[in-house]
């Protein structure tokens, strides 16, 4: 059968056996309907919050208000996105208890992914509320090495990070973070207390939980609610609330396949967690597979959800077939292949990924075997100047962001037992991160048996970087088993 996978900016074909099974996310499994009235729905959850009372009761004609929104990474564009339904309900909500508009201050949380220019702002919000807000300064987006704006909270008790903060966050009177609830292979989903862990701290909170000693654990793949990683995330915002002596009021959509809303809710974060991922299991834990596949076949665009050149990237391309891995880990066989096509012709997208050519570069000296025996770089790479002001003053994606790329990226690695990188142009940036190269797919699966036999099971999932993908599981696997990581359904 013919497949045609994403490559570059098009698509390049490959011929696959006709026993192939075929998964995109959305089409081959449908997602369970999303909301019919999305505006309404929404407004509901704000009126009738978990654990907590209504906003409008909490603030008053003095009170400093922040609205913590995502970044372009995810969350969709469309009129009635999350973002652009809720924050105008959420501001509503507020001067209807008595707060003026001069105080409520909109933050993107970026963390340290680059900042989102003017355009891409009003994307994401939309014409009114950046209209209103942006030239009286109170849209910002977060910066993580302005210590002016910054505040460092010591170390949460349980897994001793550290934890700093965005002080205007920590000085507002309500902080409210507007998130999704949607699948993601750093500890199952985004929003939550992993909105604030990670889109308003220090590269050195991040750094305590986006390492090797986090993300090789056992227990980090597959993807799972369970793991260290998620555990730190919950000690984070717990650490925050207590420091600052308020909790969090979350928003959360649960999103479809197309960024659409399949539920909302609002409220305290646990119970918002709680109540959004138990809803968001029903997407995202697809139980379809009948086999366990020794080849996964995918396809990477040059431009995806970091930006354009992930696809191009070397070590952004280790760490997007990694993320595949940890999502699928449960239908593919011990050691795994992958066959992956991309253009990799040496576009690093140096503007906006200003320090991952040296990154790349470093990890080629210095009798570096593996991908984690540079992560001893990491703090001198995020305190030189070049890349702090590129990240500050640039769009450039923050120099400690590669690191914890290549946290990921050595995962693939682990897994599989060859990773193929099909048409790349400039093949050595491939062969550099330890994948392999071939002009073609057939050349490819026919190396491959070398480590599967002769007709292996081949996976095929077209428009994998192109959807907001699915963690997929064996057919008739339980999902409901409390202590079962393998496919979390209920979370307490």
């Amino acid at each position: 059968m013919k497949v045609a996978f994403e490559y570059g900016h098009g698509l390049m074909e490959a011929n696959l056996p006709d026993d192939t099974d075929i998964f995109i996310p959305g089409e081959t499994v449908p997602d369970p309907p999303h909301l019919a009235d999305k505006a309404g729905s929404t407004k509901a959850a704000i009126e009738n919050p978990l654990g907590m009372g209504r906003l409008r009761d909490q603030v008053s004609a003095d009170s400093k208000i922040v609205i913590i929104f995502p970044d372009r990474v995810k969350g969709g564009f469309q009129e009635d996105s999350h973002r652009r339904l809720s924050i105008p309900l959420l501001i509503a909500e507020c001067l209807a208890g008595g707060a003026q508009e001069r105080n409520i201050k909109l933050i993107c949380s970026n963390g340290l992914h680059r900042k989102n220019t003017k355009e891409e702002i009003r994307s994401i919000l939309g014409d009114a509320v950046f209209d209103r807000y942006w030239e009286s300064g109170q849209i910002v987006n977060h910066d993580s090495e302005d210590w002016d704006n910054l505040i460092d909270l010591g170390f949460e008790e349980e897994y001793n990070s550290h934890v700093i903060m965005n002080k205007e966050v920590f000085d507002a009177d309500v902080a409210i973070l507007v998130g999704h609830a949607l699948g993601n292979p750093y500890g199952g989903y985004s929003g939550g207390y992993k909105h604030c862990a990670t889109g308003i701290t220090h590269w050195k909170s991040i750094g305590a939980h986006h390492t090797p000693a986090v993300m090789h654990r056992q227990d980090f793949i597959p993807v799972n609610s369970k793991s260290l990683m998620r555990r730190k995330f919950d000690a984070i915002g717990h650490h925050m609330e207590k420091k600052m002596g308020k909790p969090f009021f979350v928003c959360d959509a649960v999103l479809d396949t197309y960024q659409r809303q399949i539920a909302v809710f609002a409220g305290q974060a646990d119970l918002v967690q709680q109540a959004s991922w138990q809803v968001a299991d029903r997407r995202t834990y697809v139980h379809w597979a009948k086999k366990k596949y020794d080849i996964m076949v995918i396809g990477m665009p040059q431009a995806f959800h970091y930006g354009n050149g992930m696809g191009t990237n070397p070590i952004l391309m280790l760490q997007a077939i990694s993320a595949q891995i940890i999502r699928h880990k449960r239908v593919l066989v011990e050691n795994p292949v992958v066959i992956c096509s991309s253009i990799c012709n040496g576009y690093f997208h140096d503007e906006e990924f200003p320090s991952y050519r040296a990154t790349y570069e470093l990890f080629q000296h210095d009798y570096a075997s593996t991908l984690p025996e540079i992560e001893r770089f990491g703090q001198a790479f995020s305190m030189k100047q070049e890349y702090i002001d590129a990240y500050r003053y640039s769009y450039g994606y923050h120099p400690y962001h590669a690191f914890s790329m290549i946290s990921c990226g050595h995962i693939a690695e682990k897994q599989c037992a060859a990773i193929y990188i099909v048409g790349a142009q400039e093949p050595g940036f491939a062969r550099g991160m330890g994948m392999k190269t071939r002009s073609t797919f057939e050349e490819a699966l026919l190396d491959a048996q070398k480590y599967t036999g002769a007709n292996p099971s081949i996976l095929a999932m077209p428009k994998a970087f192109k959807t907001a993908s699915v963690h997929l599981c064996m057919e008739g696997s339980s999902a409901t088993v409390l202590d079962d990581i393998s496919c979390p359904s209920q979370h307490h």
